[in-house]
Parts: structure tokens; sequence; C-alpha cells
């Protein structure tokens, strides 16, 4: 058995080459903060580098959603279940799944932000098989229900294309989205629906 050869006391870094190997590292990982994630979860952009890298704006949209998300909440009230609800009722179907034939097909267009909802009346148990795709840009979402004192939110996302899935009612009422656009641009929304609800309503 070979044992390697004891390095040199010489070839070992000196404790001036430690410290600036420290420092160097530091740095960067203080300039990654401020150039990627200050940018990318926060939309601050002191540097400019986040903007260039599309960072910023990921970050603006992420903060837009969170205060939406915070109102949405202080206006309805809290949702402890929720988290359980998604794990129980979201479950995603692929489209293959999906009927051959939707029962509604709704198409709307939102400016640059500007807000809309759209729900399903449906009795508790009933099930809503759903799939949407926006062109000309992003759209931010919170897919909930609430009456009666009694709320779920089945899923929420910001800067999102497209989406597909169902769920299954936990008591009656209007299940279905809040959208808004807060891209730059106008964004075409195509909602696809199938399921057991009595009308869809619309509101601003």
């Amino acid at each position: 058995m070979n044992n390697a050869p004891k390095p040199k006391i010489e070839d070992l870094p000196t404790p001036a080459q430690l410290r600036r190997s420290t420092v160097i590292a530091a740095i960067g990982a203080v300039a990654i903060g401020v150039m990627v994630y200050l940018p990318a979860e926060y939309g601050t952009d002191p540097t400019g580098v986040g903007s260039i890298l599309g960072l910023t704006e990921m970050g603006e949209i992420k903060q837009q959603l969170a205060a939406e998300a915070a109102a949405d909440e202080a206006l309805h009230g809290g949702d402890e279940s929720s988290s359980l609800m998604n794990d129980i009722f979201g479950l995603f179907v692929s489209s293959a799944a999906a009927q051959d034939a939707w029962q509604d097909e709704i198409t709307f267009t939102l400016a640059p932000g500007q807000s809309t909802e759209i729900k399903a009346t449906m009795e508790q148990g009933a099930t809503l098989t759903y799939a949407w795709v926006a062109t000309g840009g992003r759209i931010n979402f919170d897919l909930h229900a609430h009456a009666d004192g009694e709320a779920v939110t089945y899923e929420t996302g910001r800067g999102q294309t497209s989406a597909e899935g169902s769920f299954e009612t936990p008591f009656a009422g209007d299940h279905g989205w809040f959208w808004r656009n807060r891209d730059k641009t106008d964004v075409t929304v195509t909602l696809q629906l199938n399921g057991s609800y009595s009308e869809i309503v619309r509101g601003e």
C-alpha cells in the first residue's frame, strides 16, 4: 500500500492567502445576493444587472401577487385549511383524461392592470375540470371559493401562461378564478370547463 507523500510546508497556503480567499468568497456571495437574489425575490435591482437578466420583473411579479394574496385574505378571511384542501381536492389531470368536448369555453382580454373574476356555481361534492391558456403575455390568478363563512384556495399562480386540472368542492357556492394582468401588454385568456355546475358567474 502506497502512502501519499506528505505535503511540504512551502506548498501549503499561507494565512494571508487563506484570508484573501475568504474575503474574495465573501465579496462573491454579496455580489450574487445583490445582483441575483434581490432582483429575483424582491424586485430590487440596485446594480441594474437584474433587469438585464430578466430577474427584476420576476421579483416584481412575486411581490405583486403576495400583496394581492394579503389583500384577498384581509377581505375574505384566512383559510387555515387551504393547504389541506389543495392536497385533497387539487388533483390535476392531464388533457388526455379530460372529456372530448368542453361544456363551456370562455375567452376574455385584460388590459395591463385590469382584473376580472369567473366562477362556476356548484353544489357540495361537485367536480370541475378545466384548462386555460393565456396569449399575448402572462397572467396572475387565484383559484378559490368562499361562501357562508367557509373558504378554500385550490391554486394560485403568477406570471403563468397555461394550466389544467380538476377539483371537488368542499361546500356549495361560486368556485373559480380571480385574474389580474400584471404584464405590460393585453393578455387574452381562453378558459374551458367541464363539470357539475348550474351557471357561470362573471364579475369585475
